[in-house]
């Protein structure tokens, strides 16, 4: 079964999440068969999110398909107060955390991908690391998001693996109970692979670290894509079940 806790229906602001725009991404999911979807805006475009909107196609389309809903939050060291009140602005179902700055470099945006150019590969790892076992041991969030998406523009370290710089990440992913998503956006960026796959995702089968599945969809479209691939690898690294949230608890679906 698939399920897709990643969406973004209201992109980075330029769309309006209207009754018709949020059933095309519903519509899009029951057509690929997923039977749970969560939409989790980023935290700096929510308030464009009309809950009433939200709660009434939960209850219209509660016969073909759960909603959930839930929120994306930029991790940036020094403001977890700032992040607790976001996170209390309404009853989600499950917060996503995420790395998108690595010390006020948007490393992830084409604007400003050269900057992988001019600084050591192995110190932006190194640096990034640093901030996401920070992000793990705040507990502020259910589910890792994207946990290896520094690799975006396909630049690898030389020094170590990044499973290595990585390790103590999990370590303490393990330690804190989060759940790490399968992204399937990476399969649309010139890296051309999951967030995470290969050596990493099966370091996370062999510490028995859930996980759950997320297209990060910013279009109806792109709703779903790359999760059959996301499922596929799950299973080939061990994995039988995902995880849903309702309310911040935890369920496991068979995959």
């Amino acid at each position: 079964m698939l399920v897709d806790y990643h969406v973004h229906a209201l992109a980075h602001g330029e769309y309006e999440a209207d009754q018709a725009w949020l059933s095309a991404f519903v519509d899009k999911a029951c057509q690929m068969g997923i039977i749970e979807m969560g939409f989790s805006e980023h935290d700096e475009f929510i308030a464009g999110l009309d809950l009433d909107i939200f709660q009434k196609l939960k209850m219209e389309r509660q016969s073909d398909i759960s909603l959930r809903l839930g929120i994306e939050i930029d991790y940036i060291p020094g403001i977890e107060s700032d992040l607790i009140h976001k996170l209390s602005q309404a009853d989600y179902d499950y917060s996503i955390g995420s790395i998108h700055y690595i010390d006020g470099w948007a490393f992830d945006h084409p604007d400003h991908k050269q900057g992988f150019f001019n600084q050591d590969i192995d110190e932006i790892y190194i640096r990034y690391a640093q901030i996401l076992l920070q992000m793990v041991t705040s507990r502020l969030f259910d589910i890792v998001g994207h946990i290896d998406l520094v690799k975006i523009w396909g630049h690898r370290p030389q020094r170590k693996k990044a499973v290595d710089y990585l390790l103590p990440v999990v370590q303490a992913i393990k330690r804190t109970g989060m759940v790490v998503e399968i992204n399937s956006a990476g399969l649309r960026k010139p890296v051309g692979e999951l967030y995470p796959a290969g050596d990493l995702l099966a370091l996370l089968y062999s510490m028995n670290i859930p996980v759950t599945l997320g297209s990060d969809a910013h279009h109806p479209q792109q709703m779903g894509e790359g999760l059959e691939e996301a499922r596929a690898a799950a299973r080939r690294a061990g994995y039988r079940t995902v995880i849903g949230f309702e309310k911040h608890r935890p369920t496991s679906i068979l995959l």
